[in-house]
């Protein structure tokens, strides 16, 4: 049984708050990368956007893709529609021998809008959800279908965010829609990180090691702050600087033999929490637990 260790460029360039990394280059966020350790890397949005030319650019940095975000918009589209707008994403993806799409609903999130409160979110009910899910389905066995897997991203600000959404999504949903399991978004969205973990264990298909701090995220919801608030004044960070148990987390993947991804994504301010020493210290204590875990990494 092995894993891969992956990272998302977001601490070196962020899409939602590009002025906060406007220091930072891509290159120097693959190059670094690649430097401390990590073998994969999720898309950015300053890479290529072209197969080729996004393949060139990955292989001239040593570093294969391993996964990345969707930005779907299946409230607002009909099943039909919403597989053309991601047939171009699937088709590059499986080209570059992706492992998976990270999907999540953005037609009405408000993650990316920094003056509307986190808390203020979207929601729907149990009913609205299953309905959702149930069309979800039919986009996830379409993309499976075609070699691509679909694997939902919980996240604050959005339509699926508690412990309860991812529930029922993965409840009224089919086995084609699998989980991106994201520790720091679940946690920060008041859910039990190993609870939801064992539940949904055979539905698991991408990890996020995504740690957080807690006396900045009860400053959040205390002050209604928004996503981006957050993230600037550092609710997240890299796994083992925060207060989420990932021994328990890696000990579990262990059990349930999983063989894909563990991926860093832990977005912060780098004036706060430079890139390379944050990325390094969440890559050493990924190898950590999982030498302890006995999860071999490939």
């Amino acid at each position: 049984m092995t894993v891969k260790i992956g990272i998302s460029p977001i601490a070196w360039q962020n899409d939602d708050l590009p002025d906060i990394t406007a220091a930072y280059t891509m290159e120097q966020a693959l190059h670094e990368s690649v430097q401390i350790g990590y073998t994969g890397v999720e898309r950015g949005q300053r890479m290529p956007s072209d197969t080729l030319g996004l393949r060139r650019y990955l292989d001239t940095a040593g570093i294969v893709l391993c996964g990345g975000w969707c930005s779907g918009n299946l409230l607002v589209n009909d099943v039909a529609t919403e597989i053309k707008s991601i047939t171009e994403q699937v088709d590059q993806f499986i080209a570059l021998d992706a492992p998976c799409i990270v999907y999540a609903e953005c037609s009405n999130t408000v993650q990316g809008e920094i003056k509307t409160p986190v808390a203020n979110r979207p929601t729907l009910s149990k009913v609205e959800i299953k309905d959702y899910a149930i069309q979800l389905t039919e986009v996830a066995k379409w993309s499976t279908d075609h070699g691509m897997p679909v694997a939902y991203h919980h996240h604050m600000g959005s339509i699926i965010e508690t412990e309860e959404d991812v529930n029922w999504l993965m409840e009224f949903s089919g086995p084609e829609l699998r989980l991106c399991f994201d520790t720091g978004h679940l946690l920060f969205g008041g859910g039990d990180v190993m609870a939801t973990m064992n539940r949904w264990a055979d539905r698991i298909h991408h990890v996020h090691f995504k740690d957080i701090r807690p006396d900045v995220v009860a400053d959040v919801k205390a002050n209604n702050r928004s996503f981006l608030d957050a993230v600037i004044a550092g609710a997240f960070t890299v796994p083992g600087d925060g207060c989420i148990d990932f021994q328990a987390v890696a000990d579990k993947l262990k059990a349930m033999d999983y063989q894909g991804w563990i991926v860093v994504e832990a977005e912060q301010d780098p004036a706060k929490a430079p890139p390379y020493e944050y990325s390094e210290m969440g890559y050493k204590h990924i190898l950590d637990v999982c030498a302890k875990a006995g999860l071999d990494i490939s």
